[in-house]
């Protein structure tokens, strides 16, 4: 479930859509504006019957383009750091750190726009689905058979995003709220510097030569 809540943090961080729609213009023109980005979020996870299976809350820093930060709180302690290069996932109880080249990961999923290509129509249709619970939504299907996921809904309170929503093929459906979002923060690429903790089992390309297995 977290990789489809990264797949929708890139999907963010990569769009700039052009349409005269309510929800599709709120989206235009906040991935326009937004560089950067620090907000609290809770995690919601329910399955195909709509019964919550997970919950979890954290704090997210982005930084455009190809750098983000997630720090999953509680009830599990989880760090997932994009650096630019490589993304790094970190599960603190286990001490295991899995990491893989950043473009290898995004070539898997629609998250290759990232790469800088705005030629959303291309791989996603677009759907403005006006107003509900005093939010503008907009969602994005994938057009490839083989995504992660089959739709995410981005929804919008005001200006600023407030709600992700994403399901996957198997009907499940994770819901991302934001709080205390701040726009544009001053933001160092050492935020999004990780290092393996000593002790901690590796498992991938660090970039050191050398392979963990």
């Amino acid at each position: 479930m977290k990789r489809l809540a990264l797949t929708a943090v890139l999907l963010l961080l990569t769009f700039q859509l052009h349409a005269a729609d309510t929800g599709v213009a709120r989206m235009s023109a906040f991935l326009k504006d937004v560089k950067t980005l620090k907000a609290d979020f809770s995690q919601v996870v329910l399955d195909a019957n709509g019964k919550q299976v997970k919950q979890s809350t954290g704090t997210l820093v982005i930084k455009r383009p190809d750098h983000f930060r997630w720090d999953y709180a509680k009830p599990n302690a989880e760090i997932i750091v994009a650096d630019g290069k490589r993304l790094w996932l970190y599960d603190v109880e286990l001490q295991q750190v899995t990491v893989k080249p950043l473009d290898a990961t995004l070539a898997a999923s629609p998250a290759v726009l990232l790469a800088g290509s705005n030629d959303v129509d291309k791989s996603f249709t677009v759907a403005d689905l006006g107003e509900k619970d005093g939010l503008a939504w907009v969602q994005l299907t994938p057009k490839v058979k083989d995504s992660d996921f089959d739709s995410v809904k981005l929804g919008f309170k005001g200006d600023d995003l407030s709600v992700m929503e994403l399901k996957d093929n198997l009907g499940n459906l994770t819901r991302i709220s934001l709080d205390n979002v701040h726009r544009n923060p001053a933001v160092g690429d050492g935020s999004f510097h990780f290092t393996p903790p000593a002790g901690a089992d590796v498992i991938g390309d660090t970039g050191d030569g050398k392979t963990h297995d």
